[in-house]
């Protein structure tokens, strides 16, 4: 799926394996403005080596510490809050509160979706740095885009930088 500067949203290029054809056209159909349709932001280029990066992890997989204030699953637009999750957890201390995609995998290994312990392990190793204080955490079902980057983003954008991340991992459950 690209996107043009003019806001054209076409799928993939010959060739390239797509999970089902037309989906993105579909989401787009029944969630207007929901798909990005603007050139994307460039990475950043690393400042400094791997190993002396400080990294964050952002994840919409609604991991988080047990007996913390649930996402609103249920609520017709979405939740748009975050939780903090401290990256020196423990799998057994982090639940997932989300009811919008299956779960069984991530319940026998949280990891497949909230990475905490390969993060500890490469920070471990020298691998990275280290780890910022925190992780954060949303649930990914929000059905206002403008909404979304407009407090959401923004409020986890502040966190992240108020933490002192040198690297930002961000993935969708």
């Amino acid at each position: 799926m690209t996107a043009t500067s003019d806001g054209d949203v076409r799928s993939a290029p010959a060739g390239v394996p797509q999970l089902r054809p037309g989906l993105w056209a579909t989401v787009n159909e029944r969630y207007p403005g929901s798909m990005i349709t603007r050139d994307p932001v460039a990475l950043a280029p690393l400042r400094m080596p791997l190993s002396e990066c400080r990294v964050t992890f952002i994840s919409t997989s609604g991991v988080q510490p047990k007996g913390s204030l649930p996402f609103d699953t249920v609520h017709p637009v979405g939740d748009y809050t975050f939780r903090r999750v401290s990256s020196n957890s423990r799998v057994d201390d982090l639940e997932i509160h989300q009811l919008k995609y299956p779960t069984a995998g991530a319940n026998r290994d949280l990891n497949v979706i909230f990475p905490i312990e390969r993060l500890q392990e490469l920070a471990a190793e020298g691998v990275i740095g280290g780890l910022t204080e925190h992780f954060f955490t949303f649930i990914g079902y929000n059905m206002d885009p403008e909404r979304l980057e407009r407090t959401l983003a923004e409020d986890i954008a502040a966190a992240v930088s108020d933490e002192g991340a040198d690297i930002a991992l961000a993935a969708p459950a």
